[in-house]
């Protein structure tokens, strides 16, 4: 049989190699791999000849002789929550880009909330695969792991908005800008003239949660402010709703962060229904900046999350430490900082003036949430 025949007995043309990629653009076959390889020292005409000449030929690296002969995959693997909710999920899609964009092959392992010991089977299972590195953007922290379970990688390992949770050959970190950024919505409200600002917080087993309370909790100890009691929300609008009616009873309420837009959306719905007026009674702030809170009513003032830089930078550190393996990690930087300032958020009203409210029932008919969440 003829090599390379093909159905009904013609012969396919063989792939082109880096040889005829070398040849077509009159440089060596060195060359060519320096400029596939993303190495220096190749002049910007020389690396655009062999570019326009491996397009002509429809050349495309083999990846796998390469990972033989580097020993390496040109694989990182991503370990992430399967969750839908906007901030996890706005992060895998900025990962999945940076990741493109560094000519690397992605590999994603799914976690379910609730498995202890989802992680580690998540990195043994990549780790089986061959992944040159791993990022882990993970939000949870799973109590009760085994303690023998501790996770091990002899990969570099970039962790997403959380502490260190492995230990690795090395451990990058990124993302984890949380307080900052708390300290920001908070810090806003308090220049406004609010006497203190209440804080509608995520649930305590999420890395992000914490954060954004903890940095709550310090600007107004900083200021010397009043730290009224949190109240605990799951991240829907719903649990907003619910913490809304509970909040709208204290007329001293004036200002409220809340550590996602979906729960300040709830929030104001039900302060509103209250009779509670925002902005003009009690100021509301979110965290992540969705795609709706410009288009609520009023539009949501709130805390917009950087995860395509947390990303981009994040993946650079990672690569940078695969293909340097005896460097020093390239430095981390702060995540930007960035609060929208939309129509949600006013100074405190003439305090002369008795506060405004009413109790109203759920459309759902529930009974209001239980006390607040104690310092």
């Amino acid at each position: 049989m003829t090599r390379g025949a093909g159905r009904g007995g013609s012969a396919a043309a063989p792939a082109p190699r880096s040889v005829d990629v070398a040849r077509l653009a009159g440089v060596s076959q060195k060359t060519v791999s320096r400029v596939f390889n993303d190495e220096p020292y190749v002049s910007a005409e020389v690396r655009r000849r062999v570019l326009e000449a491996a397009e002509q030929l429809g050349y495309r690296r083999n990846n796998a002789a390469r990972a033989l002969a580097s020993g390496r995959t040109r694989s990182i693997g991503v370990i992430t929550l399967g969750t839908a909710l906007y901030g996890p999920a706005s992060l895998l899609m900025g990962v999945e880009r940076s990741v493109r964009d560094t000519g690397y092959a992605l590999r994603v392992v799914n976690t379910v909330e609730g498995d202890p010991a989802g992680i580690a089977g998540a990195v043994d299972s990549l780790l089986d695969q061959g992944v040159d590195g791993i990022v882990v953007s993970e939000p949870i922290d799973e109590g009760g792991a085994d303690p023998d379970a501790t996770l091990r990688a002899d990969v570099p390992v970039l962790v997403l908005g959380a502490p260190p949770l492995t230990t690795a050959t090395t451990m990058l970190t990124a993302g984890d800008g949380a307080d900052a950024m708390a300290r920001t919505a908070t810090g806003h409200l308090l220049d406004l003239g609010h006497a203190t600002v209440h804080h509608l917080a995520g649930p305590q087993r999420w890395f992000a949660a914490r954060g954004r309370l903890e940095g709550w909790r310090a600007t107004l100890t900083a200021h010397g402010r009043h730290v009224p009691p949190a109240v605990e929300g799951d991240w829907s609008a719903a649990s907003g709703y619910r913490a809304g009616r509970l909040l709208a009873e204290d007329g001293d309420v004036t200002a409220v962060f809340a550590a996602n837009d979906d729960m300040a959306i709830g929030l104001i719905r039900a302060l509103t229904e209250a009779g509670r007026r925002v902005p003009e009674d009690v100021s509301v702030v979110g965290f992540d900046d969705i795609p709706v809170a410009a288009y609520v009513t009023p539009p949501l003032t709130t805390m917009r999350q950087p995860f395509d830089a947390v990303a981009q930078e994040g993946l650079k550190r990672l690569v940078h430490s695969i293909e340097n393996p005896d460097a020093a990690p390239l430095p981390s930087s702060d995540p930007p900082v960035d609060l929208i300032i939309r129509t949600s958020t006013a100074p405190p009203p003439d305090r002369t003036t008795p506060a405004r409210g009413r109790r109203t029932a759920s459309p759902s008919g529930e009974d209001p949430p239980g006390p607040p969440v104690p310092n």
